[in-house]
């Protein structure tokens, strides 16, 4: 089936999220929409989908003019989608997903079991998907819950598959196979829309390629167009990809966990005997999918978390008996992994969010009375460094964009003498060119001997920065290794692959990723 866009476009009040936007997709295509967070890729997706109907321009499916009231209109017409977030229930079987709201009935009113449970082991069968229909989707990892929305959209006959960021939150070995579910959907015609922000892995799997910037299309590419090209299109100027940093020169531990533990309320463990050290004046990255202990880790050194066993030392002083505040005072610089709830305060100033947690401290006080033109200076310096678009330091910090945002948080946690930083998805929400500069700063803090602490999901960002990486698995630490570590021994790793089996796996076996990164190198 052909999809085609033609002059779509999407406001909410004033700000336009879409403007004029074409775009065709081929019957039996792969094509990618490449842009950086906030370019608008999802507001698109979401009216493709009938979730937003279009205050301008035309969707045409096979050359007819289409308008969606909703999802059920555009799955009728043939339209599947695979969210970012997937849309399954926990305590339902596959079976029970996949047939939610189109459930096939025998007789008056009565469930077809039988039938829904056949069309699951039929499209896992065709396409290899090796996919339990009575297996419970809390129970299933992360790679297969996604083929249970992909076997749920071609359930009901999707001819275009959108597929929104569907990489998020797997390892590179569950990437390899989804890029090969990609190809064996392709080869039997079925159009797939891939929106995603990651360039290794459209340069992989793409026929063509659309990059929007800030709601616009501003230019199409190959797959053979370079990462730094793709790069340059996304931000509109040349940027760097990779960071120059010179090696480590540790000095003595600052950092010393051992035998960390948390436990929720209910009763699970969250961290499961974790222990790790860094020094001065280098950089420790967390690797994982996402949802394997690194929020509770970074939460049980600042004290959010109560700690049920283990210890945490900062400089040889035990960081338990303290609070939250006496934490952030001894000099931890802490970037929370969810900016909006953790970050700032959406009713406070861009000044008031810069000192959020400094205002009763020098120099931003005198012990009686806050310095407001010491704080609106510091702020101004600050945001001006980090590039921050904004109107005046005055003005909310809500009427900023979610990646200017992120780098008043920066700025804040950066501004001061650390003794520690950790620093959870420190780039998440920024483009391409912040990326690069906040790279360079996050380098130039541990040259000032600054232990850091970093989580990322994402391999090139821990690749980038990291002189040794400690990957998480389910709570634990399954392992420590090198920065250098190849991604496809880190990707295995993430899986739950212990360090030395994993090594052995990847020499045998290289992910479609690590073999698109030695063609590049090879072309370079």
């Amino acid at each position: 089936m052909k999809l085609q866009l033609k002059g779509v476009t999407k406001r909410f009040g004033t700000f336009t999220a879409n403007d004029q936007i074409d775009l065709t997709v081929q019957p039996g295509e792969i094509h990618a929409l490449l842009g950086e967070n906030g370019a608008g890729k999802s507001t698109l997706m979401n009216t493709i989908y009938g979730l937003y109907s279009p205050d301008e321009g035309e969707i045409l499916l096979d050359d007819e003019p289409v308008r969606f009231s909703g999802p059920g209109d555009a799955v009728a017409a043939g339209i599947g989608m695979v969210h970012q977030h997937f849309m399954l229930i926990p305590v339902f079987s596959v079976t029970e997903s996949v047939m939610l709201g189109y459930e096939p009935t025998k007789g008056p009113g009565l469930i077809d079991f039988t039938e829904a449970r056949r069309r699951v082991k039929e499209i896992s069968a065709r396409f290899g998907f090796e996919v339990d229909p009575e297996a419970m989707i809390e129970d299933l990892p992360v790679g297969a819950q996604q083929r249970v929305e992909i076997i749920k959209a071609l359930s009901r006959d999707a001819k275009v598959l959108i597929l929104d960021e569907p990489t998020a939150v797997l390892t590179p070995q569950e990437t390899d196979e989804l890029i090969s579910i990609m190809r064996q959907l392709k080869a039997s015609g079925t159009s797939i829309l891939f929106i995603t922000h990651k360039l290794r892995e459209v340069r992989a799997i793409a026929d063509k390629i659309t990059v929007i910037r800030r709601g616009k299309v501003v230019g199409e590419a190959t797959p053979e167009s370079t990462e730094t090209e793709l790069a340059s299109l996304m931000v509109g100027r040349e940027v760097s990809l990779t960071t120059q940093k010179e090696p480590a020169q540790p000095g003595e531990t600052a950092l010393s966990i051992s035998g960390l533990s948390v436990v929720s309320a209910q009763g699970k463990t969250l961290l499961d005997d974790v222990s790790l050290e860094i020094a001065r004046g280098e950089i420790l990255c967390i690797a994982g999918v996402d949802g394997n202990g690194q929020t509770e880790l970074t939460e049980a050194i600042l004290g959010i978390r109560e700690a049920a066993a283990g210890t945490i030392t900062l400089d040889g002083t035990d960081l338990g008996p303290k609070s939250v505040k006496q934490r952030l005072n001894s000099g931890i610089g802490f970037v929370p992994e969810d900016r909006s709830t953790d970050g700032v305060i959406a009713g406070f100033s861009i000044t008031e969010n810069f000192v959020l947690d400094q205002y009763d401290q020098p120099p931003y006080s005198n012990g009686v009375a806050m310095k407001h033109e010491v704080m609106r200076a510091a702020a101004a310096e600050q945001t001006s460094r980090f590039d921050v678009r904004l109107g005046t330091v005055d003005d909310p910090i809500s009427t900023l964009s979610g990646g200017n945002q992120q780098k008043v948080v920066l700025a804040r946690e950066l501004s001061r003498d650390n003794r520690l930083l950790v620093a959870s998805q420190p780039t998440r929400g920024v483009d391409v060119g912040s990326i690069e500069f906040i790279h360079r700063t996050l380098i130039e803090e541990r040259a000032k001997g600054t232990p850091c602490l970093i989580v990322s999901t994402e391999l090139d960002e821990v690749l980038n920065l990291a002189d040794r990486i400690a990957v998480m698995y389910r709570g634990r630490i399954i392992g420590t290794v090198p920065g250098d570590t190849d991604r496809d021994v880190l990707g295995l790793m993430m899986a739950g692959v212990p360090a030395e089996e994993a090594k052995a796996q990847a020499a045998t076996h290289h992910t479609v990723l690590g073999e698109a990164d030695a063609e590049a190198e090879e072309q370079a």
